[in-house]
């Protein structure tokens, strides 16, 4: 009878351990990521996810992405109890330095979790919250800040004139805290700005290149005529090249446009001064899935 004792607590003994080990293993759970589209951040920023659990955020962990667009992870083990009654997923962009227990505004991606995965997009409301299907863009060469008449063909300016008098070239979204349009052109490939811009119409932030006999018109743009970047000559000529209108985070410390480029478009290589001309929709975003 003792001996059927001794056996039977013991039994009961690893079945209180097995059961307790299992407790253990069971408070995490992995979260896993798929994204298309992100780009290398540099060594400055980085990406960071987070999951909305009773409205409060809590990270999911940080990574990078290569030149190639791979995560540097894509799996991350997060608490199972929250996983489990997480909302929203939202990815954000951090300083890589300087660890804030809080999200920064610069929310690229986000979804709503439908059952054990969700789709990210950027129109999400806990994103960029916009919807960019109706942007449109138009543009005229000329140079009003050196006088008439002069280097026409070295200034861009995002208006229309086709109604004789000028009027916004730009139809964009307003956009949340965290991002700021800016304007470029690419001059034998190498991309220039014209200065970042909140509003459509309204001078935008940069007049480094304009001449300073005049000013320009209240309307985002640049001309060209001074302040040259290193390889390239002011003057020029924008035909043939480029424009582009892009959405960058903020802060910013990248010189080039950022993956964001709602309008990109061919400057005809006849380009004409003071004729408008039109800009092209781009709307290839970032896209991807999260599962729990």
């Amino acid at each position: 009878m003792k001996k059927f004792i001794f056996i039977a607590a013991m039994a009961f003994g690893l079945l209180f351990v097995a059961c307790d080990d299992d407790e253990i293993v069971s408070t995490t759970k992995e979260l896993s990521l798929s994204i298309d589209g992100l780009e290398n951040l540099g060594s400055d920023y980085v990406y960071e996810g987070w999951i909305v659990v009773n409205k409060k955020p809590k990270t999911t962990g940080r990574f990078s992405v290569d030149d190639k667009g791979k995560l540097s992870q894509s799996t991350f083990t997060v608490n199972k109890a929250d996983l489990a009654v997480a909302s929203t997923f939202i990815l954000t962009i951090e300083p890589a330095s300087g660890d804030d227990p809080a999200p920064s505004n610069v929310h690229i991606l986000a979804g709503d979790f439908s059952g054990t995965s969700g789709n990210l997009t950027i129109d999400h409301g806990a994103a960029l919250g916009n919807d960019f299907s109706t942007v449109a863009g138009s543009y005229i060469l000329a140079t009003p800040t050196d006088g008439s008449n002069n280097n026409e063909n070295s200034g861009i300016w995002f208006l229309s004139i086709e109604s004789k008098s000028p009027k916004a070239g730009l139809i964009l979204p307003v956009l949340p805290d965290g991002w700021i349009y800016e304007g470029w052109v690419v001059i034998d490939g190498v991309a220039v700005t014209t200065g970042t811009f909140s509003m459509n119409t309204g001078v935008d932030n940069f007049d480094g290149f304009s001449s300073t006999l005049n000013d320009g018109p209240p309307f985002p743009g640049e001309d060209f005529i001074i302040n040259a970047p290193s390889g390239l000559s002011f003057p020029t000529d924008l035909a043939g090249g480029k424009t582009v209108i892009s959405i960058e985070p903020v802060p910013d410390n990248n010189t080039k446009p950022f993956l964001l480029k709602p309008l990109v478009g061919d400057i005809p290589t006849n380009a004409k001064d003071h004729i408008t001309y039109s800009i092209g929709k781009n709307l290839n975003f970032p896209t991807g899935t999260v599962s729990r």
